[in-house]
């Protein structure tokens, strides 16, 4: 269902309020979300899992160095998918 006039009117109302009071979010919502960024954060959950996997199998089979390779993978994978969040803070 197409917008009214009144709902395209205040659409366009809203957002010129949020390029007045944060310009630098509005910028960053235009741009969208990169193909780079969904790619990171998909490969860093598919990352964390296999490293969680690892550290399972690891501690399971008594292996020490598989379980502590597993939990640097993991910690790996959840930096990559945050790196976004990490250096925004």
């Amino acid at each position: 269902m197409p917008l009214s006039d009144y709902e395209r009117r205040r659409l366009r109302e809203l957002e010129a309020d949020l390029a007045a009071d944060d310009p630098a979010l509005a910028r960053r919502l235009a741009a969208g979300t990169s193909y780079r960024l969904r790619l990171r954060w998909s490969a860093g959950i598919v990352l964390a899992l296999a490293g969680f996997g690892l550290m399972v199998l690891g501690f399971s089979a008594q292996l020490a160095g598989i379980g502590s390779l597993g939990l640097l993978v993991m910690v790996g994978g959840g930096l990559a998918h945050a790196w976004r969040w990490i250096l925004d803070s």
